[in-house]
Formats: C-alpha cells, sequence, structure tokens
C-alpha cells in the first residue's frame, strides 16, 4: 500500500509540476507576470517567494492538480505601469503558446521518458507465443503453439520487425483502434519454416478493446513449458504423485502443448462436476528421462462464481526473455513515435467513446491511476517510467479537448478570435464556463464510479 501510494503522490507531482512548468516558462518568455505557481488546490501548506514581485511557489493540500496564476484586468486591478506585463494584453499569438505549452509539455515529457526507456533497456518476453485459445481469429488463422512472430505488417508489404511481446501486443491494439486485418511472419521456436498468417480483425471494429475482446483474438501468451514447479503439501498434484520439474505431455490424450493449455484442461475439468473432486484425469509426464502415467484429480474451487480445476502447484516454465534496447538518436525517434502513436489511440478512443463505439468504461480516475502507478513501480525503474509516459500523454490529450476549463477549451477561443478578429464576450464566456464544468464534474464522477466498479471487480 505504502509503496502504491508513493507512486501515485511521485506520478502527479511530476505530471503536474511539468504541465504547470510549461506555461510558466512560456510565460516568462512571452514577458507575463507569473503571481503564483501552485502545485495542488486548496489550503496552502508551503509557500516560497524571493521577494515581493517575484512569482509565489506553493504547495496546497489537494494534490490532484495545480494552476499558474498570471497578472490579468480580468481578474483584479493592474497598476499602470505594469499592464504591459498583464497577460490579457498580450498579442493572440503569445496568449495561444501560453496555454498550448503545458500538454506540449507533457508530450516533450513522454518523447523523453519512452526514450530513456529504449536507451536503458528492458528485458521482455521474446514474441514466442503459446497456444490460441480454441475458436478465437488466431487459431483459424493458423497459429501454433510455439510459434514466433518476427514481424507485423499492415497490409503485407511493409513490415515491421519485432523484438518483443509487448511490442506484439502494442501492434495488436492499434489494428483493433483502427480497423483492418494484421498480417504476421511467423516461425517456429527455432527461426525455421516461415510463413505469413493474417489475423482479420475487419469484423472486431469498434468493439470495446477489453479482455473479452483480446479473448476473440485469442493470440496466446508467451510461451511457457509445461513444467510442474512447486507444489502444495499435500495438494492434488502431491497426492496425485506429480513432482517438481515434470514435464506434461499429455492429459487424455490431448497434448500438453504449453503450460497456458495444460492450465486450460486443469480449469476445464470442473466442468459439469458436483463435489470437490474432478474425475480422474490421465496425465502422461516425463520426469528424469522417464516417461510414467500418472492417474490426477484436481481439486474443484469456486472462483467468483466458477466452479474451476486445481491441481495446486505452480505450471510452467519462465518465459524466453530479450533486452529491448536501442541507440540515442533510435531511442528518441522511437519515443517520439511512441508518443504520436499513443496520443491518436487515446483521441481515438475519445473521439469513440463519445458517439457510443466504445464504453465509457475506459475512463479511469485517480484510483485507478495509483494501482496502476504501485504496480509499475513493483515492476521496476523501466516499467515505472513507461507507465509515467503513458499518463503523460494522456493528461496532454485531455487538455487539448475543447471543452472549456481546459486549455483546448482557451485555444478554441483564441481561434475564435483569430478568425472573427474579436474575443470570445463576456456572457458566452460565462455560459460556456458553467457548461464546461457541468461536463468535467460528471466525466470526474464517471471516472470515480469506473473506478470502484474495479475496484470491486464489477468491470
Amino acid at each position: 500500500m505504502m509503496v502504491t501510494i508513493l507512486a501515485f503522490l511521485l506520478t502527479l507531482g511530476v505530471l503536474i509540476v511539468v504541465h504547470e512548468w510549461g506555461h510558466y516558462r512560456v510565460a516568462k518568455a512571452c514577458g507575463v507576470k507569473v503571481l503564483r505557481f501552485s502545485v495542488g488546490f486548496g489550503r496552502v501548506i508551503w509557500r516560497r517567494q524571493n521577494g515581493p514581485d517575484a512569482t509565489e511557489f506553493t504547495l496546497s493540500a489537494l494534490p490532484l492538480g495545480g494552476y499558474v496564476r498570471m497578472l490579468d484586468e480580468r481578474e483584479g486591478p493592474v497598476a499602470p505601469h505594469e499592464r504591459a506585463k498583464a497577460f490579457n494584453n498580450k498579442p493572440l499569438r503569445q496568449r495561444a503558446a501560453i496555454v498550448a505549452a503545458g500538454p506540449v509539455a507533457n508530450f516533450l515529457l513522454a518523447i523523453a521518458l519512452f526514450a530513456a526507456v529504449n536507451l536503458m533497456g528492458v528485458e521482455e518476453p521474446k514474441p514466442v507465443l503459446g497456444a490460441p485459445l480454441a475458436g478465437s481469429l488466431a487459431e483459424r488463422a493458423g497459429m501454433r503453439v510455439g510459434d514466433w512472430v518476427q514481424a507485423t505488417s499492415r497490409d503485407g508489404q511493409d513490415w515491421t520487425e519485432l523484438q518483443s511481446l509487448p511490442e506484439l501486443r502494442w501492434q495488436l491494439t492499434q489494428v483493433l483502434s483502427d480497423g483492418g486485418k494484421l498480417h504476421l511472419s511467423v516461425s517456429d521456436a527455432q527461426g525455421h519454416g516461415r510463413r505469413v498468417l493474417v489475423l482479420d480483425t475487419e469484423a472486431l471494429r469498434g468493439r470495446e478493446l477489453d479482455a473479452q475482446l483480446m479473448r476473440e483474438v485469442g493470440l496466446g501468451g508467451a510461451f511457457s513449458e509445461p513444467v510442474l514447479g512447486e507444489l502444495v503439501a499435500g495438494g492434488a498434484g502431491e497426492q496425485a504423485g506429480l513432482r517438481r520439474g515434470d514435464r506434461v505431455l499429455s492429459v487424455d490424450g490431448r497434448p500438453a502443448g504449453d503450460a497456458a493449455a495444460l492450465r486450460e484442461l486443469i480449469r476445464a475439468s470442473a466442468q459439469g462436476v458436483e463435489g470437490e473432486r474432478a474425475p480422474a484425469m490421465q496425465w502422461q509426464v516425463e520426469r528424469a528421462g522417464q516417461v510414467l502415467m500418472l492417474e490426477v484429480r484436481p481439486r474443484i474451487v469456486n472462483d467468483a462464481g466458477q466452479r474451476l480445476g486445481r491441481i495446486e502447484a505452480m505450471l510452467g516454465s519462465a518465459p524466453e526473455l530479450v533486452t529491448v534496447s536501442h541507440g540515442p538518436l533510435d531511442s528518441l525517434w522511437l519515443g517520439a513515435k511512441r508518443t504520436w502513436d499513443v496520443s491518436a489511440l487515446t483521441l481515438t478512443t475519445f473521439g469513440r467513446m463519445l458517439i457510443g463505439e466504445a464504453s465509457l468504461k475506459n475512463l479511469s480516475g485517480p484510483i485507478t491511476i495509483a494501482d496502476y502507478a504501485g504496480q509499475s513501480a513493483k515492476l521496476g525503474l523501466t516499467q515505472y517510467l513507461s507507465f509515467l509516459a503513458l499518463v503523460s500523454v494522456s493528461l496532454g490529450v485531455l487538455n487539448l479537448l475543447p471543452l472549456p476549463m481546459l486549455d483546448g477549451g482557451h485555444l478554441m477561443y483564441y481561434l475564435f478570435e483569430g478568425l472573427s478578429g474579436r474575443p470570445v464576450s463576456e456572457w458566452w464566456l460565462r455560459q460556456l464556463q458553467r457548461a464546461g464544468v457541468l461536463v468535467m464534474l460528471l466525466m470526474m464522477t464517471l471516472a470515480l464510479s469506473n473506478d470502484m466498479a474495479r475496484l470491486l471487480g464489477l468491470h
């Protein structure tokens, strides 16, 4: 819990400071007097100011945002000698640049973080896949257990080489969002017998990017040998005579191609069965060079309302890992490309939610962000930096939405001013501000509702 709280506070602190620093630095460069730079809202718990005319830096009690308060005649009286430093008296292009600087700072941070991860290198599973799910797109396309996906293509002509399984999943996510087909260049685990398969994901376009959709696609996880690990003392596996290190060859005559397939066979053993034990299953295992036949009766447990079989043992070997890293220039380019791709995907998701093509369950709030922050921090520095980059992109895109109270709303005001030659009237500003407050409250309520539903296991 403490790791989650600290990671969440660090995430908020970094993103808020970077965003507001963008506004602050461009405002100073344009000659605007900045009265306060605040991290958080509400009661001030810490402040620092180097002089009566200097910017006041503050930390406030509610850390869910921040602001930069500039000298502005619309917010209070301004001394005649300081009118040239007021935000409202600056040219349109400077006001627009100051407002846009916050989201731009978030995008630049994301580029730097993605580049740092690429430069540092990260160990990720090699794109050698386990068995595809039965009846899935992957199975119908001809995927087999142990297939190594070496490259992907949207059109079958221009190919992108893959280094890791997360890269494959990212390519799949983009195709599911945009529509179309995903071509896969695959071989066996040793790199022999290269062939091209096509995942026809066009029919899934417009569907919510959730676990159910991924199951319909059916790409297996990282390949893991069907080898037994630690067994629970007195558990179903140990009682059947299974031992650590046993390699499972088949179950009831069906090959156990990988750990995921074996796990599904065990889980399915409870279907239509009453009592605490599943019917006997005939396991063929290899142990110390010998092939043995064992009778295994999985224990039946209730998991979230489902009756599932368990042998009470660790299943599967660790997947093969590869170190993915790049040089400085490639890292910077890939960081910029990833930031662009994530921005486009985020904006597309917002648009699809608006027209009803994507579920509003995709909207997340601070509880989900805190949970993901803690999980990524526990996985290591590179995972946390990647998470921080993703949230920074989301914050940048969110702030550019054309909603009053957001930076994008102010930019829309300036666009109107640039096209019409006159600013938005005070009456319209008040009405749009009220509408913006209502929309933001609705979004915050929905996000918190989704957070609570995820926390309670309802999503």
